[in-house]
């Protein structure tokens, strides 16, 4: 079928467009949106003014604003006369437990939910609701742990600071030295006041180089208090990765215990992560676990066979996605 899908999440995106239906991208005039310089044969470029003579079969929402949008540049209303779903990539916030979903109020346009977690905490309404778990390409075992260092991908973490856990960077760097990677990460060591020795921004990579750098070293970090399971999780035990993160969210379990160390007790990560930096063999082990639960709970090819069924479903009634779906 076609899908009208606008490029707004980048990683997610490129797991997305690798199923079987034809995906319709917007890209403006100034060349926003569309495909950029990503390999998505299934993705196609459509000029904005075209979408009102474009057939469309659904639309996967991803912002609030996005309704108004379709229904003025396709002249079709979304739930009505154009089948739809909104894709929730987000934990709820400001308020963890009482923030109300945009759609809560709309039984016409399906919630999907990245997680369990988020479908739980969001207040849905009286929407229906579905998870789609993550699902990532798998960049194969390429973990070699050679590099006695501690690997994070966090974007934004002067700006994001307690919710990706930027302050709990200097606590892990006296364990062992941290390679942050991700964008605009400049200047973090010495906003942290930490000796670059100890913190290294290690930069914003495509994300071939980013699997090949992350891959050598020893552990990966995941010190996130609040947001959506990161894909750059699932990449690293994808990977092959040992992994040390914080025990909120969805982490808990994403990461079973075989495949690293989930706590929120400081020490206790502290002392994990010295583990697995002193012994090769054991962090080899943990990664090989991690690896093997990331491809059995949150590979590609689940993850597209999940949307399509929610598309069929969205195809065929626009205002049931799963009969009878649970609402949260």
């Amino acid at each position: 079928m076609k899908v009208l899908f606008w490029h707004v999440h980048g990683g997610y995106t490129d797991g997305f467009v690798r199923g079987d239906h034809e995906y319709l991208l917007p890209v403006g005039e100034n060349g926003d949106g569309g495909i950029g310089d990503r390999n998505w044969p299934a993705a196609i470029e459509v000029p904005l003014e075209a979408l009102h003579e474009t057939d469309i079969d659904v639309v996967v929402l991803q912002r609030p604003e996005e309704i108004a949008l379709v229904e003025r540049l396709t002249g079709r209303v979304p739930g009505h006369d154009l089948p739809a779903v909104f894709l929730e990539h987000n934990t709820p916030g400001p308020d963890a437990t009482g923030t109300r979903h945009p759609l809560a109020d709309r039984d016409d346009i399906p919630i999907v939910h990245v997680t369990h977690f988020n479908r739980l905490f969001w207040d849905n309404g009286i929407a229906r609701t579905v998870v789609v778990q993550h699902g990532v390409p798998d960049p194969g075992p390429l973990y070699t742990g050679e590099l006695p260092r501690v690997g994070v991908v966090v974007n934004e973490p002067l700006r994001r600071g307690r919710v990706t856990g930027t302050d709990l960077l200097p606590w892990f760097s006296r364990v062992a030295p941290l390679d942050v990677f991700g964008m605009k990460g400049d200047g973090l060591p010495s906003a942290l006041g930490v000796s670059p020795a100890a913190l290294a921004h290690a930069g914003n990579l495509s994300t071939s180089e980013l699997q090949g750098l992350l891959a050598k070293r020893r552990v990966y970090l995941h010190p996130f208090r609040w947001t959506s399971l990161g894909l750059a999780l699932l990449e690293a035990m994808h990977l092959g990765m040992p992994v040390v993160g914080l025990a909120t969210t969805e982490v808990a379990r994403a990461v079973p215990p075989e495949a690293g160390l989930v706590s929120n007790d400081l020490d206790e990560l502290s002392a994990g992560i010295r583990r697995l930096i002193d012994d090769p063999s054991f962090a080899v082990e943990r990664g090989l676990q991690a690896r093997r639960h990331a491809l059995e709970h949150y590979g590609l090819d689940a993850f597209l066979r999940a949307w399509d069924g929610v598309l069929a479903e969205a195809l065929e009634s626009r205002r049931t996605l799963v009969a009878p779906s649970r609402r949260v």
